[in-house]
């Protein structure tokens, strides 16, 4: 009977709103549960009561599957918000994006954060941003406990998993090394596929990133970094004796309980891994806006979304952070969030796109995958990175004509 219930009061809202003509917006992003709560609460519901607009709200942890497989089906949402560029410049150039000139003004936004492609057009902007090249420590772990710990596969807090995107946490790990041991040029060469797989470069981060994390070593702790979930890779930091003390993860994860409890605190991952007295980049990513379906109720959503307001609200309580030049840096939040958001505005430090989310999906899937079977038997790297390198290759992938805002 409740089932009927539900299906009943379902069909006559659905009912309601035919015979209202009420306006409807479809969108797909990746936020579920309390994630999606909270958007629905800060940016969905203002932006329907302001605009009397409907927004049918689709959230998946699976969302480029979703989209893929909506796109096939010829029923794409009107309006998309994912974390790859790489992807969204694919569905460019397959014809499926809006260009959005005269939707979202160029001073808004960084170029960097707003890429033109080679057909002159902009298809994206970010919504919210996140600061990555960080390493969290509980607040009461001095820093020459923080430097012996670097060392010791064990204190780091490592989960792998993530549904069908698991691995990335790992390419985030090989992608921060490269940044900071060889710097943003070379970085961005290989992220736009002019750097083969198989580089001294390249091939010294995955390197450094087993001794780090002990890959193919105890196995009781491979194990449990493949099987763990991103999002609980850290509660052994409120565990009695901890379990682990150092997290190699992007500014939301500070957000999360175990970090929270344990009052987490942050160095620069160019500083506490490699020794260096300044970051001078930071790798960066973003949950970008994309229209795929050009209604008047789309457009007015993507105005909604690119405006300042609406960003700053999205990104209050310390959920991320917004990089529209009219939400400058402020005195409100906590000391590491300030400290991150000064990092993501400082002129002088160089800001790489996540390059995973930059490459195209399908060389973006293989790394992800890669990542987990060289974290469980590291010494197949050299198979590892000629395939990479042969699918790197393949006619037809979409590469970015840039990823860093500054190489220099």
């Amino acid at each position: 009977m409740a089932s009927c219930l539900a299906v009943l009061a379902a069909a006559v809202v659905v009912s309601a709103r035919v015979l209202a003509h009420e306006p409807t917006v479809t969108l797909l992003a990746n936020w579920t549960g309390g994630d999606a709560r909270r958007f629905r609460t800060a940016v969905i519901e203002p932006f329907e009561r302001e605009h009397g607009v409907h927004v049918d709200y689709q959230g998946s942890n699976a969302e480029s599957q979703v989209l893929a497989a909506d796109v096939e089906a010829g029923t794409p949402p009107d309006v998309v918000v994912l974390t790859g560029p790489g992807e969204l410049a694919q569905y460019a150039g397959q014809k499926h994006l809006v260009p959005l000139e005269g939707l979202v003004r160029n001073a808004d936004f960084a170029p960097s954060w707003t890429t033109t492609l080679d057909d002159g057009h902009v298809y994206w902007f970010p919504l919210k941003a996140d600061v990555k090249s960080v390493v969290w420590y509980p607040a009461d772990v001095r820093a020459q406990d923080r430097r012996r710990a670097v060392h010791q596969p064990a204190e780091w807090c490592l989960g792998m998993g993530s549904g069908a995107t698991s691995g990335w946490p790992g390419t985030d790990w090989i992608e921060d090394i490269l940044l900071q041991r060889e710097g943003p040029a070379v970085y961005e060469k290989w992220a736009r596929g002019k750097l083969p797989w198989h580089s001294k470069q390249v091939e010294k981060a995955w390197q450094t990133w087993r001794r780090l994390v002990g890959a193919g070593g105890d196995r009781d702790l491979v194990r449990r970094a493949l099987k763990t979930p991103y999002g609980t890779a850290s509660e052994p930091v409120r565990a009695t004796p901890r379990g682990c003390t150092l997290e190699h993860q992007a500014s939301f994860i500070r957000t999360r309980p175990a970090w929270k409890h344990a009052d987490g605190r942050y160095e620069p991952s160019a500083r506490l891994l490699f020794g260096a007295k300044t970051a001078h980049a930071f790798e960066v990513s973003g949950d970008l806006v994309a229209l795929l379906h050009d209604t008047p109720q789309a457009r007015e959503l993507i105005r909604y979304l690119a405006a300042a307001g609406t960003q700053r609200a999205w990104t209050a309580g310390e959920s991320g952070f917004s990089v529209h030049t009219g939400v400058r840096p402020g005195a409100d939040g906590s000391a590491w969030h300030r400290s991150l958001e000064a990092a993501l505005w400082d002129g002088g430090t160089a800001h790489c796109f996540d390059a995973s989310d930059a490459m195209p999906p399908a060389v973006r899937d293989a790394f992800a995958e890669a990542a987990i079977e060289f974290l469980a038997d590291p010494d197949r790297l050299e198979g590892l990175l000629r395939s990479l390198d042969t699918l790197a290759a393949t006619r037809g992938l979409t590469w970015l004509p840039s990823v860093c805002d500054r190489t220099a």
